[in-house]
């Protein structure tokens, strides 16, 4: 019998740490003539910037120095120096980031295109595999298949063109929002409330950190004790009220998480950026400061693994987790941290910020210096095209927080002194279930299938096999209970799999073919004898 060939399985690695830092606070008592100015120049730097947005994008690959030392020089005169240069690197960036999301664009059509290619060259009912998605089950389907892979090599042939010729589309406030007035009903907004978040969305109120400069930032300027003050636009300069065009505010700010690095690094006149932002739903301003760190020197990965690891695995709805030591035996109960990715993006945030946070409290209790988890990636792979009627499927693979996860964790984790071990993902859920989920379920102890898959993902990243070392059968059923799953090195290859299937003795000391030398013995009792033997009755002896 032919063996499933399973592809290779990646090495763990000790993820990096976090390359930046942003803390936030709120702006607290701000006065009447604070917010008028804080709107106008909002209001005047968010026209600025969608003007050079628009020059920029019409561009495309042409842009150069003198291109962008001619935006500038035209910003400068309607704002200041500072401002214009903080409004053109804004540009760039949305720029860049619009052509990085281009490029997932036209990778995730490329791959609809393929497999709607695959399947219309297929039979109609023909079955697929884990592999490859088999044919169509209808002419219907074949036909509306056939219809939706013309439109998607048109929407391709489009993007190609565009990315070609550098054109990107963006909208300065969030397409979502845009396509939100055309639903307010949906949205329970009125016209005008929609009016003000849009308005407010398109504002521009944020500088780059200036490294050498006074506190860090001449544009928008915190001082250790908390005052802010920014420098105002030209056609404002006459609402200033301190020396040299600036604007100081009433609020006074203190940054209750983060705030030692920060005041550390603006004492040190070290670059930090500030971002000026009004919650509309909550009539609130905020402050958000940033700045670049240099990424965390990841530990050795054998020291990560020293004090045993937490496994954990990521799902639509929880994190499930569980304990191993440094042998990779599970320890003590399986744990779930819960939360719910409905409702609003600040709500979900705030949930898996709120799991992820409960996680690394009990993981330091727990003693490990490392988590493992798995290093997910399902951007390719919750399209229609590739998993047809599983909308189900579909939903919860798209549910699962992957970005936003690795990103939070990374960086809360450092915080806690935790490293991250990323592992590969395969098999990581099947083969749990298949070796741990029954051996550990008792009448106290429910074992689910993401439990069993902790478990996995902890012993890949302490570099144990994931399927267990079963007890040596006894002797007289060493035939009966076939081969027992190899306990290798980490080092060896091929230790995820089986003992390969070698006919012959037990004791290979025999060839497999080999012809026997001695006849089997006839069995001493007629229940063991064979049903094809033939049994003969001796005459009887005939005596005088």
């Amino acid at each position: 019998m032919s063996r499933k060939q399973l592809r290779p399985v990646e090495a763990p690695f000790v993820a990096l740490g976090p390359s930046g830092v942003a803390i936030r606070t709120r702006l607290k008592d701000l006065t009447s003539s604070d917010e008028k100015v804080l709107r106008l120049a909002g209001e005047h730097l968010g026209r600025l910037a969608s003007r050079d947005l628009a020059v920029r994008c019409a561009q495309g690959h042409d842009h150069n120095t003198e291109s962008w030392a001619v935006r500038k020089q035209g910003l400068t005169a309607e704002s200041s120096s500072r401002w214009a240069g903080a409004i053109t690197k804004a540009s760039h960036d949305q720029w860049a980031l619009s052509r990085r999301c281009q490029l997932a664009h036209i990778q995730g059509l490329e791959a609809g295109v393929r497999t709607l290619m695959h399947r219309l060259s297929q039979p109609l009912g023909e079955k697929g595999t884990k592999r490859a998605p088999g044919g169509y089950r209808s002419k219907h389907e074949w036909f509306v298949k056939s219809r939706r892979l013309a439109v998607l090599e048109h929407r391709l042939d489009v993007a190609r063109a565009e990315r070609e010729a550098g054109v990107v589309h963006v909208v300065r406030g969030g397409r979502r929002l845009l396509n939100t007035r055309h639903n307010l009903d949906a949205a329970q907004l009125t016209e005008q409330q929609w009016r003000e978040r849009w308005e407010t969305e398109r504002w521009f109120l944020q500088a780059d950190g200036e490294c050498g400069k006074r506190y860090g930032n001449e544009t928008i300027r915190v001082t250790p004790d908390g005052e802010v003050s920014i420098k105002l636009p030209a056609s404002l300069a006459h609402l200033a009220n301190a020396p040299r065009g600036r604007y100081v505010l009433a609020s006074k700010v203190t940054f209750a998480h983060g705030g030692a690095e920060w005041a550390d690094r603006i004492e040190g006149n070290r670059a930090v950026a500030y971002r000026i932002h009004y919650d509309v739903g909550r009539g609130r301003w905020y402050l958000t400061a940033s700045w670049h760190k240099p990424v965390v020197k990841t530990v050795p990965l054998a020291t990560a693994r020293t004090a045993g690891m937490v496994g954990v695995d990521t799902n639509a709805d929880h994190f499930a987790a569980y304990q191993l030591d440094r042998h990779g035996n599970p320890v003590g109960d399986p744990h779930r941290f819960f939360y719910d990715l409905t409702g609003s993006a600040n709500h979900r945030d705030a949930q898996v910020r709120h799991a992820i946070t409960q996680l690394l409290h009990w993981a330091k209790r727990c003693g490990v210096t490392a988590i493992g988890l798995e290093d997910l990636d399902f951007t390719a792979e919750k399209t229609r095209e590739k998993h047809g009627r599983k909308k189900r499927f579909r939903r919860l693979i798209s549910g699962i927080p992957t970005g936003k996860l690795k990103a939070r964790l990374v960086s809360m984790a450092a915080e806690q002194d935790l490293s991250i071990v990323a592992v590969d993902p395969a098999h990581t859920s099947m083969w749990g279930d298949q070796h741990w989920r029954k051996p550990l379920t008792s009448p106290r102890r429910k074992m689910s299938r993401h439990d069993a898959a902790g478990i996995a993902i902890g012993r890949r990243a302490l570099g144990y096999p994931i399927r267990r070392r079963t007890a040596p059968p006894h002797d007289d059923q060493s035939d009966r209970r076939g081969h027992r799953t190899v306990q290798a090195s980490p080092g060896t290859q091929g230790r995820e799999g089986t003992r390969p299937h070698v006919p012959g003795p037990r004791t290979r000391s025999v060839p497999p073919n080999a012809e026997r030398t001695r006849a089997t013995r006839t069995p001493k009792t007629v229940r063991d004898v064979r049903s094809a033997q033939e049994w003969v009755q001796d005459s009887l002896l005939l005596t005088d």
